[in-house]
């Protein structure tokens, strides 16, 4: 049995090497032409964002609401990709006895050739689920934006999957030995604790999903010994959408992958595309989302955030957790809404994740570019509008 399980961890490292070794940094002109989420982003009429920002308590008609935007969104404009949802139930110390529902939405898209057990998944994760007090909290930050920017991502990365696999096939490669990598999206319920945060009363979704995941395997042959183990880097995201979030690097195992997206972030600003920057901020204000790009990993101080991700990290799975600390001002209270989110700055994350996201998979040469007199035209036109709409909410 020793023996087996190293081999196992062994293979496992290998795929993960094989992963970070095939990275390739995306152009500045791909970085240029990724889409902007633009009004899908409205707090009140947004496509994306506005649905979720309502209480979504779990087993409440808010929930079910948020979970059928979910699904018509991935069944209308992605239908390439796969949905299934995780049920299960627990009793809560507010729920009186009563069994509360919880349910958690799973959306991945392998390469058309794969079988199950046999491609890695990127995974990007958020709960969708708010909390049950102060009567009536949205939970904006908390997490609606961020549910949002991965809906962004899937959107933006779609096209983009289908003419690298389309090629791959074209090329007649071997696919079976080829690098087999996809996406996963998880969007869990039950993060929050409905009285106290305790290891009881909190991570509901997450606890039963990596646990179900755990104990479903795959067959022998396969690469993975389960849907856990397909798990290649869990990203979990949480709390962002407030002005100038401090994100640091709080594990050393996966701060390569932090890196990766600091060097994004930085590569974007050199270029001018975050919206949040500006010329008129301090330097504290215009100070990096992932500051510890250039952390110290000698003299390694990481700490830990309770979140979704405890479940996964117990069981060996890779985590990149995109959580500020300082939490937001709003954090937990009623102020939590749309009307405080800072929309330059959500619009900012969803291009990072998303880029993020490419490199990952590969995604070089396959965007669609603009001529860069387009762009330019459609820059202008852009920022008029930006300006048009700022005074008009003045």
């Amino acid at each position: 049995m020793a023996l087996l399980r190293f081999l196992h961890c062994a293979w496992s490292l290998l795929l993960l090497s094989c992963v970070t070794n095939a990275y390739t940094n995306l152009s500045d002109s791909s970085l240029r032409s990724l889409p902007d989420p633009g009004d899908d982003f409205n707090v009140k009429t947004g496509k994306l964002l506005s649905p979720i920002l309502r209480p979504r308590v779990p087993g409440t008609a808010g929930s079910t609401f948020v979970q059928n935007h979910f699904v018509d969104f991935f069944k209308s404009n992605l239908p390439q990709w796969h949905i299934e949802t995780q049920n299960s139930t627990s009793k809560t110390p507010t729920s009186n006895g009563k069994q509360i529902p919880f349910v958690n939405l799973i959306l991945t898209r392998d390469p058309p050739w794969a079988t199950p057990g046999f491609s890695g998944r990127l995974t990007l994760a958020a709960h969708y689920d708010s909390k049950l007090t102060p009567k009536g909290f949205i939970g904006a930050v908390d997490s609606a934006a961020p549910c949002a920017m991965i809906m962004h991502t899937a959107r933006s990365i779609d096209a983009a999957l289908t003419k690298k696999w389309s090629k791959m096939v074209a090329d007649g490669l071997d696919l079976e030995y080829e690098d087999q990598q996809g996406v996963q999206i998880l969007f869990l319920d039950g993060e929050e604790a409905f009285q106290s945060w305790t290891n009881e009363d909190s991570l509901y979704g997450a606890r039963s999903l990596a646990a179900e995941m755990e104990q479903t395997p795959y067959a022998a042959q396969s690469n993975y010994r389960n849907a856990l183990d397909t798990i290649s880097l869990f990203v979990l995201l949480d709390l962002l959408g407030s002005k100038n979030p401090n994100v640091p690097s709080y594990f050393k195992t996966t701060h390569w992958a932090y890196k990766n997206m600091a060097t994004l972030e930085s590569r974007f600003r050199s270029l001018s595309l975050f919206k949040s920057a500006s010329k008129k901020k301090s330097k504290r204000e215009d100070a990096p989302f992932l500051p510890d790009l250039h952390k110290d990993e000698g003299r390694w101080i990481g700490g830990m955030i309770q979140d979704d991700h405890v479940p996964f990290m117990a069981r060996g799975v890779n985590v990149l957790h995109v959580i500020p600390s300082p939490f937001p001002r709003v954090w937990h209270n009623i102020e939590d809404n749309g009307a405080n989110l800072d929309l330059p700055t959500v619009a900012d994350w969803a291009k990072l994740v998303t880029a993020f996201v490419a490199e990952w998979m590969d995604l070089e040469g396959f965007f669609e570019v603009e001529a860069e007199g387009a762009r330019e035209k459609r820059n202008t036109e852009h920022r008029d509008q930006e300006e048009i709409v700022g005074k008009t909410e003045l």
